[in-house]
């Protein structure tokens, strides 16, 4: 059965064959001149990773996480004419309140960027007395306006999907404690007007049996649309011996009750074994946050964070990513109910 991404067309989106080398029988493969953004790539930052990408009129634009030479996270804007070269704004993007006045997070990670009809939408993870998620718009990446924090702490692994379902703004995100979460499943919640957010739901849950997702799962990329569900990139995380390994798994979730889950894909898409996934600032991260993907070819690129020190970019097709998920598909009772209690 084929498989049609619902969305725009983008026909100069990156993109690169898989290698004939490739035996691994996974649907995702790596862009050979991986990293695109390596260590130090702007005045005052030492690292860019877990970064979001989106199509701007012609070309590219991007809110990248850039760790500061102080270690002090904050969101920077970049800009591509090829989605893979970048160049970055030299300060930090500045948040201001509806009249204009100043109004900067202590500090912002691991952002997200979508447009759901004519507005851009960046969400992202920071202090609110406690780990929790930030909102802010922009029509022009010129004014970028805060919105009220949607949820109390602790939360992180925010992500908006791209338009309205059933007439309401939908948000997936993964709840946490104080600490670096040892557990962790994905939750949906719905909002009328992007600030009063209700009507959560339970998506998923680590608990699958598979080790490479066993202590926790977050949203990663916003999901697209397709003729089968919501195709959403997502990590799981595992511990070992020698520290936690997120790799990039990926579910089809229903697209009128996106808190349905219809396949999840039993094995990884990605794990680390690069030199650039598992040497780093924070060994063996394979961290998916952004996807551009075109409607005409069904060519994806999946932007992802790696060793917390640079930005790696793989590619699939709709169809044969679709087709994989499917063949391994595993999930629990848990999954595929509505998700309330």
């Amino acid at each position: 059965m084929s498989v049609k991404i619902i969305g725009a067309n983008v026909p100069n989106m990156p993109w690169q064959d898989r290698p004939a080398s490739d035996e691994s029988g996974l649907p995702l493969w790596r862009y050979s001149e991986n990293p695109i953004i390596g260590r130090s790539p702007a005045k005052g930052v030492a690292r860019i990773f877990n970064s979001a990408v989106i199509p701007y009129k012609d070309a590219f634009i991007g809110v990248f996480r850039g760790e500061q030479t102080d270690g002090v996270p904050y969101i920077y804007l970049g800009e591509s004419k090829d989605a893979i070269h970048w160049s970055f704004r030299p300060d930090k993007i500045r948040f201001v309140k509806e009249d204009g006045e100043a109004f900067m997070p202590n500090y912002a990670y691991d952002p997200r960027l979508v447009k759901i009809e004519d507005v851009y939408y960046i969400i992202w993870c920071q202090d609110f007395y406690g780990a929790s998620i930030g909102m802010a718009k922009t029509a022009d990446f010129r004014t970028f306006t805060r919105l009220e924090n949607p949820l109390i702490p602790f939360n992180r692994n925010a992500v908006l999907f791209p338009r309205k379902i059933n007439g309401k703004f939908m948000m997936l995100s993964r709840p946490s404690d104080s600490g670096h979460t040892p557990f962790g499943d994905i939750f949906l919640s719905e909002s009328p007007d992007m600030e009063y957010w209700g009507h959560h739901r339970h998506v998923m849950s680590n608990a699958s049996g598979n080790w490479w997702e066993n202590v926790k799962i977050g949203g990663g990329a916003a999901p697209i649309e397709t003729s089968e569900g919501w195709l959403l990139f997502y990590h799981g995380v595992t511990n070992t011996c020698n520290g936690y390994v997120y790799s990039i798994g990926a579910a089809i979730l229903d697209r009128d009750h996106p808190s349905r889950v219809k396949y999840r894909c039993r094995t990884f898409l990605l794990t680390p074994q690069e030199w650039y996934e598992e040497r780093g600032f924070v060994p063996n991260v394979t961290f998916p946050c952004a996807t551009i993907h075109d409607a005409q070819s069904g060519r994806i690129a999946v932007y992802y964070g790696c060793a917390d020190t640079y930005v790696g970019t793989a590619f699939t097709t709709v169809e044969e990513l679709v087709d994989y998920i499917r063949a391994n598909n595993q999930i629990s009772e848990m999954d595929a109910e509505e998700g309330v209690r």
